[in-house]
């Protein structure tokens, strides 16, 4: 007997996973565009008032310039999610992904490997190019009217070519050999291609900085002699080690500072922006980097592996059980079920059904973020993290007045005030 339940119909005359599919995108959607709304009008709001923890080091000038970047950043972001959710719609239940497939299946054999790859990098290169107007309006548009571009034409089609050389010598392999091993492994496909993935990410971290990087920016050995035998020093009472210590040339493409360590292993390294550098003395910089260690004595990148390297296991098994069920496909616009039809559905649907997972994981880095500003104030001098921070706030254009609502679904950083209240109560 055939199994009525992908032929039954919701109360909206809808089948039940494109009625549940619609409720999650119009509720993510609206929900989105609210919490846009309330964080625009919230800073506008206190626009003409610097709060009271920054009124002697932030010019009233530069609080009304961090407000009108955020509104402005705040308005493209909530055109850019009704957009996404309209591209979202017309390649699922609008049958944009099906069209797709049966256009590769009229050159290449449906549900062969070509077939999926080609349906796959179709799908990127579509969602590429529904990006780039977002892009270039957020580049060439807001960056440049508020002074943080830096980006020329002439560089920002270089970046394009050389991302999509990379995309086609690395990305077109991978996704050859995870469709290769969806055919070849059997009904536990979705284990190996976890194990895959989990692999080629721990390679990526490792030959990140050494061959890809610098095909974007130029990393120099940092050659301040005092602040590298500072810096030496910090990574000694730490108990850390780095293959170097580099200056990468983020001026040639925005006035933003910052400061990360990439790599994995023996390849770690330190990168300093020239613009961080240029803004902060030896001791706010010291601090800053005190802060990042922070993250590596608290193993905050080994404890987000051990819960992420489970979940997309689970999640990949998930869609493994998925793969097989008719009415995922046809409850989401598809006739064809392949399992590259699958992988395109589930990438395309997957962050509508998981946008409730947003605030636990926003609360789960500001902990971290708190947790890495504590260690600092024991290791370096917690008033010149404050007065790293208040530089950098100001500098970039950082909101010092964000809704808490908004701040709580989406900020991966505590809000300033909190932020600097606490370092300061750890000076006493």
């Amino acid at each position: 007997m055939t199994d009525p339940a992908p032929f039954m119909l919701s109360p909206f005359g809808l089948p039940p996973l494109s009625a549940l599919f619609l409720a999650f995108l119009v509720a993510g959607t609206v929900l989105g565009l609210g919490l846009l709304h309330r964080h625009a009008h919230h800073v506008r709001r206190h626009r003409d008032a610097v709060p009271q923890p920054f009124a002697g080091s932030i010019p009233l000038h530069s609080h009304q310039r961090a407000a009108d970047y955020t509104v402005a950043r705040a308005r493209l972001s909530a055109f850019h999610a009704a957009a996404n959710a309209g591209f979202v719609l017309a390649l699922t239940l609008g049958g944009g992904l099906q069209a797709m497939h049966d256009a590769w299946a009229d050159v290449l054999p449906a549900g062969g490997l070509a077939h999926g790859v080609a349906l796959l990098a179709s799908l990127g290169v579509l969602g590429w190019l529904f990006e780039l107007p977002f892009a270039l309006l957020r580049t060439f548009g807001i960056e440049r009217t508020f002074g943080f571009n830096r980006m020329t034409p002439r560089l920002y089609l270089a970046d394009t070519v050389r991302e999509a050389a990379l995309a086609a010598l690395i990305g077109l392999p991978l996704l050859a050999a995870v469709l290769w091993l969806t055919l070849a492994t059997g009904a536990l496909w979705w284990a190996w291609v976890w194990a895959f993935w989990l692999g080629f990410n721990l390679l990526a971290m490792v030959i990140w900085p050494t061959f890809i990087a610098p095909l974007f920016n130029k990393f120099t050995p940092l050659a301040d002699a005092t602040l590298k035998a500072r810096v030496e020093a910090l990574l000694a009472r730490c108990g850390f080690r780095a293959k170097g210590l580099f200056v990468m040339d983020g001026s040639r493409r925005s006035a933003h500072g910052n400061a990360y360590f990439t790599g994995l292993g023996a390849a770690k390294r330190i990168v300093f922006f020239d613009t961080l550098l240029d803004k902060l003395d030896a001791d706010e910089v010291e601090a800053v980097l005190a802060h990042e260690l922070g993250h590596f004595h608290h193993r905050h990148l080994l404890r987000r592996l051990a819960v992420l390297a489970p979940a997309s296991l689970g999640v990949l098994a998930l869609l493994g059980w998925l793969a097989q069920q008719p009415w995922f496909f046809s409850g989401l616009g598809m006739q064809s079920a392949d399992l590259a039809s699958a992988l395109a559905l589930f990438t395309l649907v997957l962050p509508v059904f998981s946008f409730p997972l947003a605030p636990l994981a926003s609360h789960w880095s500001r902990k971290h973020e708190f947790e890495a500003d504590a260690y600092a104030a024991r290791q370096a001098d917690a008033g010149k993290l404050v007065s790293a921070l208040v530089k950098l706030y100001r500098d970039n254009a950082s909101t010092l007045t964000p809704d808490p609502l908004y701040s709580r679904f989406h900020d991966s950083h505590p809000p300033a005030a909190l932020r600097i209240a606490r370092l300061q109560a750890l000076q006493r």
